[in-house]
């Protein structure tokens, strides 16, 4: 059976580092198949697919459609060969609508020069029946939800004829009804003889939707599997060289001491509506991860903002062992032994022109790092050398924190803050864009810091995590605690059950549906499909 795609001997060296992104590999993909590539961060997937999509040029090697050689010099080329990509990070104009976004670059006109508004809508709507899809093409893109905007990226593909699809990480920032409902269109255009390349860490979902599965490792292809022959630790040992454990030790000492407690906290802005934060109460406890997660724009990073003393709050209280810091600014909060791994690891979290070890000890002034009131640059020395050994970082001392992988930077983060924590530790997103090997990494950093008797607030949108690490998971949705529970309730806190309550279709807290929500949970259950509770 001839291959619909061939890549053969794709080469690309990045000279500026001598790095060999990809080394003579070779890929094969069928017509109708969904194919996973999967791999660590660095491993060459990304690189391979802009090569595909023509946003990078190889070095050598050549790539065959149908049997046939094409040369791919920029994805306007890609696209007249049928190759569509839809990128991780969504490439959507807010204000525009849906049938505008989808035909942007492709517009019909009027009379040659005017914009075909009513064209572009039709034209759009036909797109969208032909594949099952559930959108307006009137809706702004501001409207929809996270899954309907990965709609609407897929719609554009199609728009332009696009036989083969490229998704980037497409569920990172999807609930598990949006997940299931995208899966279920991927399914259906294959089954409608489109082919699709799908890059994702997360192992689950490979075996869930691929036919064919192709490995990659430092460059290199490492394996080809079907699907149906390997499981996740079969895959996870061919990503890494290396099994690696997919289920944690979570059994701790009994702890019950409070910590942090948060006591009808509402945060809110002039000329808004609705609170960023509304009536939010709930506490951290010693040997205690809290888990908190929702859909983007839910109130997660005003959470974030709040916990680490860098939004203000309009009401409540805040106490951290018995003392109110409701108004204490971050760097208060410091000063008390609050540690914090914040989501935006390369602003908030590091400075990127330092060195590694100026960004390990800004925070870290303590006496055995200083002589006579000035830094002792040996015992600085030491003290960092010793944490890039115990954390595993791949770089000197001396080198910009800028250069390194955003694996290695999260590890500095860690190292200096797990480094001095007292009681209390706030990681949010700390596993954002990292493989499956970080991930395991960080996940076990952060049950040996609950395992010494620290209380851990975990931020997160990753449902995976969550389930795996925390002991409590909490859900917000529009601002409000909708659900808090322990994760020991393994037949309610089901991915499908946490989904329910991430889309506002359930709250354990309110009889009602919140004002205003009707026309997104309208959507939401559309995303979601069957089996929803209204």
């Amino acid at each position: 059976m001839t291959p619909y795609l061939k890549m053969q001997n794709i080469t690309k060296v990045y000279p500026a580092n001598n790095l060999k992104a990809n080394d003579t590999v070779n890929l094969e993909v069928f017509k109708g198949e969904i194919h996973a590539l999967v791999g660590e961060n660095g491993a060459g997937k990304t690189t391979l697919m802009n090569i595909l999509y023509g946003l990078e040029q190889p070095d050598s090697g050549a790539i065959y459609l149908n049997g046939t050689e094409v040369r791919i010099g920029s994805p306007m080329v890609a696209h007249q060969h049928g190759i569509g990509m839809v990128h991780q990070h969504f490439k959507l104009i807010q204000e525009f609508t849906v049938a505008e976004n989808v035909v942007l670059g492709m517009e019909p006109l009027r009379g040659k020069l005017f914009f075909d508004r009513r064209q572009a809508e039709q034209t759009v709507a036909e797109v969208i029946e032909e594949n099952n899809f559930h959108l307006s093409p009137a809706a702004r893109i501001s409207e929809l939800s996270v899954g309907q905007m990965q709609q609407v990226e897929i719609v554009k593909m199609l728009y332009r004829r696009a036989d083969l699809l490229i998704l980037d990480e497409p569920t990172s920032v999807l609930t598990e009804q949006e997940i299931q409902r995208l899966f279920k269109t991927l399914r259906y255009l294959a089954g409608q003889g489109k082919t699709i390349i799908l890059i994702t860490h997360k192992l689950g979902e490979v075996k869930s939707i691929s036919d064919r599965i192709t490995v990659m490792r430092k460059g290199e292809v490492a394996a080809v599997r079907e699907t149906a022959e390997v499981d996740e630790y079969e895959l996870s040992r061919l990503m890494v060289g290396k099994r690696i454990m997919l289920d944690f030790d979570k059994e701790v000492g009994f702890c019950s001491e409070p910590i942090l407690s948060l006591q009808q906290v509402t945060a809110a802005r002039k000329h808004q509506d609705r609170p960023l934060l509304d009536n939010i109460s709930f506490s951290a406890s010693t040997c205690e991860i809290v888990g908190i997660t929702g859909v983007a724009g839910n109130g997660l990073s005003e959470l974030e903002d709040v916990i680490s003393g860098l939004m203000p709050v309009s009401s409540g209280t805040i106490l951290y062992n018995d003392i109110d810091v409701t108004h204490m600014s971050a760097m208060e909060l410091r000063k008390t032994g609050f540690s914090y791994v914040p989501t935006d690891r390369l602003k908030r979290g590091s400075s990127l022109a330092s060195s590694i070890r100026e960004n390990m000890i800004i925070t870290n002034h303590h006496d055995y790092l200083t002589r006579g009131g000035l830094l002792d640059g040996k015992r600085i020395e030491s003290h960092v050398e010793e944490l890039i050994a115990g954390y595993q970082i791949d770089g000197r001392a001396g080198m910009p924190i800028g250069t390194l992988s955003g694996g290695n930077i999260q590890k500095v983060i860690l190292a200096r803050e797990l480094e001095k924590v007292r009681d209390l530790v706030l990681f949010a997103e700390p596993t954002w864009g990292l493989d499956v090997a970080g991930s395991e990494f960080i996940y076990q950093k952060i049950l040996d810091v609950r395992k010494r008797g620290a209380a851990v607030i975990l931020i997160s949108s990753n449902l995976d995590e969550i389930l795996a690490i925390a002991d409590t998971v909490i859900v917000l949705y529009r601002g409000r605690i909708v659900m808090k529970r322990p994760v020991r309730d393994d037949a309610v806190l089901s991915r499908e059950r946490i989904g329910e309550y991430m889309l506002g279709l359930k709250d354990d807290f309110s009889a009602a549906i919140p004002a205003g929500a009707g026309g997104f949970l309208e959507r939401a259950a559309e995303e979601g499909g069957e089996g929803y509770s209204r």
